[in-house]
């Protein structure tokens, strides 16, 4: 494929926006919401009452559940039918997963949770329109139903949106998600590979010296007013079934912002490191690391500080947005295989021990930088084109990415 036709591949990206939201458009967002939340949670009871008596509850039921309630229930029928319909749609997808865990057998921890009711007080208001539902005028969203929004024009959108998300964040912010094609925007060519491995000391270890990424450590250096804020809470914590008093909701949204910045310095940091890596390389050889088992060790506290998944999902999104090839390398045995000679070593290294010696030829190196090596190889890519590396060893299979272009 040329570098001419991968342009003309477009994707979708989101574009999110700041909303100003008024008192009367507030209350109509929460009337909204409320209609649409009705809708679900009695989508949830259809669904449990087939599912005990062994019925069908497929989209065209639930489709039609909701024409007759709109139709018998003046106060349902007074909101706009996209949300709800797509409310509808969402529900129906959700439970058509969680059912294909359950029969394909996956173990509990993998599969997909049915839907569950929405409480009034602890689920966010979330509204998805089409296009038939909003427009855009004056540098305004109008919704259907007659809810005028001022939005904060942080940029441009590249394109015309084919939908949008009106959702309110924890610390009860408003937000607007444009859902718009986006082109592949093209980088020269650099000739240069690279191999990338995960770790808990460092986030990522690479085979370039130049690309590591070291531990932020955001959520440490944020612990010690978190437990402040923590301490507060439980402090002023109410009576359960007793509204909170004014001091503890000042201090559990002082958490939350808290918990928001650290969130968001991470996906920053990222998403830097991840810009410099496509920026200088042209295909990347990933492993495809699944970071869930670590919940459950003792290194639970610093893996979720160091936000693997989410530092990998930036670098697949990078890598699609500027056309790179991706290669997902599948993790057994990365930290066994030597990359020079390929001989595996008989028994599994202690994670104490960070020199891999190989048995065979003898190689010493990094035991983080001897994986980074190993997804060269095993993608299939030449390590000549990498730092301190070298053709070795038989090919390995590995998985491209769905979606990203092949050279």
């Amino acid at each position: 494929m040329t570098a001419s036709q991968r342009a003309e591949e477009t994707g979708y990206a989101r574009f999110t926006y700041r909303l100003r939201v008024s008192s009367t458009a507030l209350a109509k967002l929460l009337g909204e919401w409320a209609r649409c939340r009705w809708v679900w949670n009695e989508c949830c009871a259809r669904s449990k009452k087939a599912q005990a008596e062994d019925e069908m509850c497929g989209p065209a039921r639930l489709d039609k559940m909701l024409t007759q309630a709109r139709n018998r229930n003046t106060w349902l029928g007074d909101g706009s039918s996209v949300p709800q319909q797509q409310l509808v749609r969402d529900f129906g997808k959700s439970r058509a997963k969680a059912l294909k865990d359950i029969k394909g057998r996956l173990p509990m921890r993998q599969r997909a949770g049915m839907p569950r009711f929405k409480k009034k007080h602890a689920a966010d208001p979330s509204l998805n329109y089409t296009r038939r539902g909003f427009r855009i005028k004056d540098g305004r969203l109008h919704l259907a139903g007659g809810i005028s929004l001022t939005v904060v024009w942080s940029r441009a959108l590249p394109a015309d949106p084919s939908s949008v998300r009106v959702y309110r964040d924890s610390l009860g912010d408003w937000y607007a998600s444009f859902v718009v094609p986006a082109e592949a925007q093209l980088l020269p060519e650099t000739g240069a590979v690279i191999g990338i491995d995960w770790g808990v000391k460092e986030t990522a270890t690479t085979t370039s010296d130049a690309h590591d990424l070291p531990h932020a450590e955001h959520g440490r250096t944020s612990a010690a007013r978190l437990a402040r804020y923590q301490r507060m809470m439980a402090r002023r914590r109410p009576v359960k079934g007793k509204p909170g008093s004014r001091g503890y909701r000042t201090a559990r949204k002082l958490a939350a912002k808290l918990h928001k910045k650290v969130a968001r310095q991470r996906q920053d940091t990222g998403r830097k490191w991840a810009k410099t890596v496509v920026r200088d390389h042209d295909a990347l050889a990933v492993e495809d690391f699944r970071p869930k088992f670590l919940a459950k060790s003792t290194m639970a506290r610093k893996a979720a500080d160091a936000a693997i998944s989410a530092t990998k999902t930036a670098l697949i999104t990078m890598a699609r947005k500027h056309g790179r090839i991706v290669h997902l390398v599948h993790p057994a045995h990365t930290t066994m295989d030597c990359a020079q000679c390929g001989a595996r070593t008989k028994h599994a290294l202690p994670l104490s021990e960070r020199t891999y010696t190989c048995t065979v030829c003898r190689a010493t190196s990094p035991r983080d930088k001897n994986s980074a090596r190993v997804m060269l190889v095993r993608a299939g890519l030449n390590p000549a084109g990498a730092d301190r590396g070298r053709a070795a060893g038989p090919p390995v299979h590995s998985q491209r990415e769905p979606g990203i272009p092949a050279p």
